[in-house]
Order: C-alpha cells, then structure tokens, then sequence
C-alpha cells in the first residue's frame, strides 16, 4: 500500500515513525517532509499548501492513501480535492475544517450545542475592539479569529497589554487576514489539557490524554507557541473527569456534528481547560494531530494505525479496539533562539547520529520538525522554530521525564532553548 504524508513537521515525523512500524510494510512518501522524516518516508518537494502539486503527485503514483497532518492544507480544501481525484484521505474536508480554520466559527458552535466553554464575543471592527477592552475582566483573552501557526491567542494581563495585543492582531495586522475578526473570551482558570479523538461520522473515540505547554518559558510565561512540550497521559485525567468529558464534550460535538451536517472524519483535537472545581471546559477544537502531541501520543499506541486510518476514512471506527501500552512519555522541544518571534535557520546541530537520532540512547525518540542538511559532512541544521522533539518512554512519569531532560542535554546548536518545566504541574514533581 502507498501512503502519502502531507506536511514537514514534527507532528508528521511521529506518523510517519508509526506508519513505517505497521506490519503492513506500507510504501511511505512525505510532502515535503524534513531530515529527519527522510528516515521513514521518501520525501517529495511539494509544498503542503500547493493542492495542485499534491494532488498531481498522489494520481500519478497511484497513492492509496492520502494522510493530512497541517491545517492550512486543510482549511483549503485538500481532501475535498483529493477525494474528488479517487484518492481516499484521512482527515476532514473543507466544511468540517472551519473548526479550526474559524474561532468564531467553534464558539458558534460549542454555544449552539450546550457544549461548555468561556464566555465570548466577536469583534470584527478595531474601535469597537479598543471601547471594550477589559470585556471580561483581566486577564483578557484576545485572538486571532482564523490560522495563526498556534500564535493567534495573546493574554493580556492589563488595559495596557490588551490595546497592544487588540493593535497587534487588528492595527499592524501581526497574524495577517486571521486578524480580519477577534474573539475575546471570559479568562478561564485550571490546568490546560488536550485530547485527541479519532472521529467518523458515527463514532469518536478519545486517544490516550496528553498535557501540552503552549507558552515559551518556564512557568507558562512569555507568548504562545505552537507547543514547547508534553507529556502522556495526563496525570489529571481520572475515570470520574473522562466520565465527565465524555457526556459533557465528545457525545454532545458527535451529535452536534450530526444535526449539522458536518460529516467528520479525522482526528479532532479538544483543547481542554480542567477548572479548579474539577469542571471540564472547551478553550479550542483543532482538526489534526497536535504538535508535539503526536509526539507523546502515537509512540504509545499499540494498534496499528494504518488499520485506524482506514477505518475512520471508511466509517467503522466503532469495530476496531485501540490499544495503549501502560508506559508514559514526555517530550522536549527544542526551538531556535528567538522562536516564535523571528529566527536563524541554517545552524548546524550538534549531538545526532546519520539518522537523526541520539547515539545509543535507550527509549528515546529524537523526532524532527524543523530540520534540514548542509552541516559539515552532511551533519542536520536548524530549518525552523520548533527544530527536535525529544520523547522519552519510562514506566513513571518521573523516569520519563528524566530521560528526556538528560537526552535533551546531549544535543546543542547555537541559540537552543527549551522549557525546563515540562511534565511538572504547578511547579510540582510529578
């Protein structure tokens, strides 16, 4: 079987490393894939958002399957394409993809659905924006209603930093068209979670549960990233609060996706904030794989994933029985200097093998989301701000967690950070 990735980060290195594991032997192909998914798949320079170019390779190969990891290409359309092409796609189309493509869009929704979530309000005029800072009290929570790259939300702590952020998005227009419209939410307070579901039209089953860190800095500081770690699963998920997400959440956005025509098919990703009454709240619905998520995730699941791919794109996902192995992971990031504001690219990483990876390490996977060759002697460089993921397996979170820190140390290149604080709650050991 062929299978074609779509995407170069990460995220899709994780499913690409799955994929390559499957007792199917599938044929792998990445567009455009990075360094160190070269491992796992034959990388193919094609632009994730060129749906043409997409489109033409996977007719000319014959692929079997096409799975999407970013949502850009998403939110253009690329499985309406190629689907209309014969080509069967795991993830959702073009009308399911405004849940993420459009914020305004999933608060309509969750409100429509009696789903719970903060409280919001719309702006789509600058002024009227700047007449209702501090909508909600302080913090305010500003963002950016279309795709900003994980970067759209800004959390004002005062009047001063909200008129910055409500000029940022609207004025100097930082996040491009995405700041056509804001959305200014009740600040909630908790423990930020995320769960991954797998999802078809008559089913939605949750992945094992993760805890990301958005900020940049230690103590959930500084601005929002795309995702400076995780860990899996999440040590705040007991049966009671699955139990509650379950009935509250998952049943209530099936059935919403039903009543409103949205026929799903992908992996739904719930951005979740746990409230100190132990109440589940919605912050976010993305229509992919997090990232680093993937990362912590997909290295745990037992089942094979091509069978779950296929069977969400074929809508049987209720006959396949996922399975999770009982080991925990965590995963570092480590990002450029200056990330996610402006960055160097081209500097050479130091402390990976030939293949990527960190030389006899055990448990440990070194994934790639910006990453390139033109090093000495062929040695990777640094092609983006988020460049390695760094996940570990151990049989306690604490194990994991120290591996990941003491392989993190190995590697370096000028300007590396990384968080210190992953898999802690409250600055607490776990």
């Amino acid at each position: 079987m062929k299978v074609l990735i779509v995407g170069g980060g990460g995220r899709e290195h994780a499913i690409a490393w799955k994929l390559a594991r499957s007792p199917k032997r599938p044929e792998l192909y990445c567009a455009p894939g990075n360094a160190g998914i070269a491992r796992e798949a034959e990388c193919i320079p094609v632009k994730a958002e060129d749906i043409d170019g997409i489109c033409s390779f996977a007719s000319s190969e014959k692929i079997d399957l096409a799975v999407i990891g970013p949502e850009v290409p998403l939110a253009m359309g690329i499985v309406d394409e190629l689907e209309s092409r014969g080509i069967k796609t795991f993830g959702p189309d073009r009308k399911c993809s405004q849940l993420e493509a459009s914020k305004s869009f999933t608060k309509k929704f969750l409100e429509r659905h009696g789903i719970p979530t903060a409280g919001y309000r719309e702006f789509t005029d600058r002024q009227d924006l700047l007449d209702n800072i501090g909508l909600f009290g302080f913090p305010m929570v500003l963002k950016a209603d279309g795709l900003a790259a994980g970067k759209g939300v800004i959390i004002a702590e005062n009047d001063g930093e909200a008129r910055k952020a409500a000029e940022s998005i609207m004025g100097t227009r930082d996040f491009g068209d995405a700041g056509n419209k804001v959305v200014v939410e009740e600040h909630l307070t908790g423990v930020e979670a995320s769960m991954l579901c797998f999802v078809d039209e008559n089913a939605i089953v949750p992945m094992e549960s993760a805890q990301d860190y958005k900020r940049i800095f230690d103590g959930d500081k500084g601005p929002n990233t795309g995702g400076m770690g995780n860990y899996s699963p999440s040590l705040i998920f007991d049966k009671k609060l699955q139990q509650r997400i379950r009935e509250e959440i998952l049943e209530p956005t099936l059935d919403g996706f039903q009543k409103d025509g949205l026929p799903f098919r992908g992996v739904l990703f719930i951005g979740l904030m746990i409230q100190d009454d132990g109440s589940p709240k919605v912050i976010e619905f993305n229509n992919r794989f997090g990232d680093p998520e993937a990362q912590s995730i997909l290295p745990r699941m037992e089942t094979d994933l091509l069978d779950v791919f296929l069977a969400v794109r074929e809508n049987r996902l209720s006959d396949i029985e996922i399975n999770w192995s009982p080991r925990k992971t965590v995963c570092v990031v480590l990002a450029s200097g200056g990330y996610p504001g402006k960055y160097a690219k081209g500097i050479e990483i130091k402390g990976l093998d030939s293949e990527g990876q960190i030389p006899d390490a055990e448990d440990v996977v070194v994934f790639h989301a910006g990453t390139g060759k033109g090093g000495k002697e062929g040695a990777f460089t640094t092609a983006g701000g988020r460049v390695l993921g760094v996940t570990a397996f151990g049989d306690t979170h604490t194990e994991a967690r120290e591996k990941a820190f003491t392989n993190a140390e190995k590697i370096n290149f000028e300007g590396m950070q990384y968080r210190k604080d992953i898999g802690l709650i409250s600055g607490k050991d776990i």
